[in-house]
């Protein structure tokens, strides 16, 4: 039988000049496919209960609780940004590469699809085994492009936390995804048209 050589396989840094926004775009859909269904196999294992999960009973209040979090969110996203280096705050491109040209009805349905993937995944499946703390651990370290960076890892895994915690206030799914879309959605915006002026 013939060995493996792992030596072989080596980590380069990629160079966002590299890759055209189109192949960004469609990794974005593909990781969110696979987030999706990474959730599924784990629900299969809990049979949780949908009807709870994405119970609509406090009605408004999902939304009322949803907003809130997305604008604390991004007041702090705000003043870190005028406070700090842009270099400290930088993801290599990334977001810039999946928004700058994409049409408004684009950068609605990205968000959408990344926060009901992503929320699916982590407050649906993983928070009910983990809880909050460690599910922000590994929500955190799989947005690699802000590992480098420790304010920006500190700043995710607070936004993870926090959208466990709304979670478990409401016990709807709805929350953590309609403020996890309100911040993808704004982020989005302002990287648009802020390069249009």
């Amino acid at each position: 039988m013939k060995k493996f050589n792992f030596r072989q396989f080596k980590f380069q840094k990629l160079d966002i000049t590299t890759i055209d926004e189109r192949t960004v775009v469609l990794n974005v859909y593909i990781t969110q496919f696979l987030v999706f269904a990474a959730g599924c196999i784990i629900m299969l294992f809990q049979k949780p209960w949908f009807q709870q999960m994405f119970s609509l009973n406090q009605g408004m209040l999902l939304l009322v609780w949803g907003a809130a979090f997305a604008v604390v969110v991004l007041i702090v996203d705000v003043l870190i940004s005028n406070w700090v280096p842009p270099e400290v705050t930088d993801d290599g491109g990334i977001n810039e590469l999946i928004f700058k040209n994409r049409p408004l009805w684009h950068i609605i349905v990205l968000s959408f699809v990344v926060a009901f993937c992503e929320e699916w995944l982590f407050r649906g499946a993983i928070q009910a085994s983990w809880g909050p703390y460690w599910t922000s651990i590994l929500f955190a370290a799989i947005h690699i492009r802000y590992l480098q960076h420790w304010l920006m890892t500190g700043l995710v895994f607070g936004i993870s936390y926090g959208l466990g915690w709304i979670y478990i206030q409401t016990g709807s799914l709805w929350t953590p995804i309609i403020a996890h879309f309100m911040i993808d959605l704004i982020m989005g915006c302002i990287i648009r048209y802020r390069r249009e002026k």
